[in-house]
């Protein structure tokens, strides 16, 4: 079963009111939708656009805009989950910064379904300026995620750099691995994308890109914001001999939208020319 993928190379806007966010949202999911994507991916931190519905006292404070999203982090949700039940598709919302209990927060990614269930990954490798300067914390739970298209799982950005959590996640079953992603520079965008590249590689699965783009000088949080989406599979036959199902134009702002066949996965595991998949352990007796 062939099924369209879409993979947001989203911008950051400076929003004036909660319907002008409404709109663009609904705009992206229309456009993705309509073209036929079944399973939308938007960016990690693409939710921090919302940072500017409040004054520049509190959009220009790392602190201050992690309290005050708290505000419409409901409204955000239930926007996903509306349209998700509406169009009829998977969106994985990018991520959120949520706070759990007082003073800790999590960037968490959401998976909204077409039946209306709301599940969620945190991240769980934290970057320096999240630990260092933003205070935002680690998850401590891996999932994988049941779907009416087969199993599929999270990774968010800086942990698709950490070959166990993706190996994990196919353990328990998954066939796709989704990539938000927020790097700001050419070397971090390259150190996601090779993750996810040889995430595909060693796991014979589909892993998917959507990274932030454009600048937001007004915000200390997303300030500059670089890539290009891909959708990276494993390096075998029936497959792009360099693993590359697909990528957009760099810092372009668009939906970048690809075939993908989940089944296909079975397949080159048990026939391929290699099976890096099955031959993992293997790696243990020298070790």
């Amino acid at each position: 079963m062939h099924i369209k993928i879409a993979s947001a190379q989203y911008d950051i806007s400076f929003l004036t009111n909660w319907q002008q966010y409404q709109n663009k949202v609904l705009r992206w999911v229309t456009e993705a939708t309509q073209q036929g994507a079944k399973i939308l991916v938007f960016p990690e931190y693409a939710s921090m656009e919302l940072a500017s519905l409040f004054g520049q006292d509190i959009y220009s404070s790392l602190s201050k805009q992690l309290v005050a999203m708290q505000s419409v982090h409901n409204d955000y949700l239930a926007l996903f989950k509306r349209l998700a039940m509406q169009h009829q598709c998977i969106i994985q919302a990018g991520t959120f910064p949520v706070q759990i209990a007082p003073g800790i927060y999590r960037n968490r990614g959401y998976l909204l379904m077409p039946d209306g269930c709301v599940d969620y990954q945190d991240k769980l490798m934290m970057t320096r300026f999240e630990n260092e300067h933003w205070f935002i914390q680690a998850g401590t739970a891996l999932k994988c995620f049941d779907t009416a298209y087969g199993k599929m799982a999270i990774n968010i950005c800086y942990d698709s750099e950490f070959p166990l959590l993706a190996r994990k996640q196919v353990e328990m079953g998954a066939n796709l691995i989704l990539v938000p992603s927020c790097t700001d520079t050419l070397a971090g965008y390259y150190r996601v994308k090779i993750g996810c590249q040889a995430r595909a590689l060693e796991n014979q699965c589909y892993v998917v890109q959507s990274p932030l783009v454009g600048n937001a000088q007004w915000s200390e949080a997303v300030d500059v914001n670089v890539g290009a989406a891909g959708v990276y599979t494993p390096v075998d036959r029936c497959f792009p001999d360099n693993g590359v199902l697909a990528t957009g134009d760099f810092n372009a702002v668009r939906w970048l939208i690809t075939d993908i066949c989940l089944e296909s996965i079975q397949t080159v595991r048990q026939q391929g020319q290699v099976f890096n998949y099955r031959d993992w352990p293997l790696q243990n007796a020298f070790v």
